[in-house]
């Protein structure tokens, strides 16, 4: 029976972040763990998938070779290698002769595996069928909260010559993005340059968290104003905004502030803000707060807010 592509095992896209391969395989892995299923074999077999479809999406190099090669790539060696062998390395057994050959930086030099193999057992220079491209180049870019969120303009400097990054909006932590071309000169005539990939790193805010396109904040009120209603100041991407709170609100309450979070699609509709209220317990009340909550205790044991 084929394999099922990882990505759908994990039901995420081919460009989710680690954070989003690390929560969809947390949520399969509680589903399916054999302790809470036992003697289940479907549950077990859904359990093995999810772990192995983790173990290669959340390993950069792994997933890279995934990503080009397929299952092949990781599954082709006894260590879950690359498809040639066990490691970085393989061997090839062509007309009773045995190629053994490195791939460990291949990427860097252009070309593919394949070439390699092709260019021992037939002399086809070692390398690519065509010029080779240039390196690919790697850089990280820091990007403010809110930057992360309403995209922005940056300059890099990449060999001494400086490049405009556009970054979308709603971009996390963790993503990249590739520019074509922008990497380094191909060290044959006729090559394609390499590309630029750039790191997105977000600094986190004080008071604000994200969970893809929504935005998660705390607030704390007195148990006098949840009790009676009140309004609170929360801010947010878009600056301070005014919230209501009804009477009678229990601590760990959400509330859902629409298109105040992520931009998520290109026509720029945006997930909510959800802003968890707290109930603050008093401490160290005086002689005159313990007899009116006592008051009001009695009053409660006597039915009188139940009319």
């Amino acid at each position: 029976m084929a394999k099922r592509d990882y990505y759908e095992v994990l039901g995420v896209s081919k460009n989710a972040s680690d954070d989003e391969i690390k929560k969809a395989y947390r949520k399969l892995a509680l589903k399916y763990h054999p302790d809470r299923n036992p003697g289940d074999k479907a549950a077990e077999e859904k359990f093995k998938e999810a772990s192995e479809a983790h173990e290669v999406l959340s390993d950069k190099q792994k997933r890279a070779r995934y990503d080009q090669f397929g299952h092949a790539g990781v599954n082709g060696g006894a260590t879950g290698g690359n498809p040639f062998g066990a490691g970085q390395g393989g061997a090839f057994n062509f007309n009773g002769q045995t190629f053994n050959f490195d791939f460990s930086n291949f990427q860097s030099r252009g070309g593919s595996p394949l070439d390699d193999i092709l260019g021992a057992m037939f002399g086809f220079g070692g390398g690519a069928r065509g010029p080779r491209r240039g390196a690919d180049y790697r850089t990280t870019v820091t990007l403010d909260f809110k930057e992360a969120i309403f995209g922005a303009n940056k300059t890099i400097t990449i060999d001494g010559k400086e490049i405009k990054v556009k970054i979308p909006a709603g971009i996390d932590d963790g993503q990249a993005i590739r520019l074509k071309g922008r990497g380094g000169d191909a060290p044959e005539k006729g090559g394609e340059k390499g590309d630029l990939y750039v790191q997105i790193k977000v600094k986190p805010d004080k008071h604000l968290t994200r969970e893809g396109a929504i935005i998660l904040s705390e607030e704390t009120i007195s148990m006098v104003d949840a009790a009676l209603g009140t309004e609170i100041e929360v801010e947010t991407v878009d600056g301070p905004i005014t919230m209501k709170i009804p009477a009678g609100t229990q601590s760990g309450t959400p509330f859902k502030l629409s298109g105040h979070g992520v931009p998520f699609r290109a026509d720029g509709d945006r997930g909510p803000h959800i802003v968890n209220v707290i109930v603050e317990t008093p401490k160290n009340l005086t002689k005159k707060q313990k007899e009116i909550l006592e008051e009001f205790k009695s009053a409660k044991k006597r039915g009188l807010f139940n009319r």
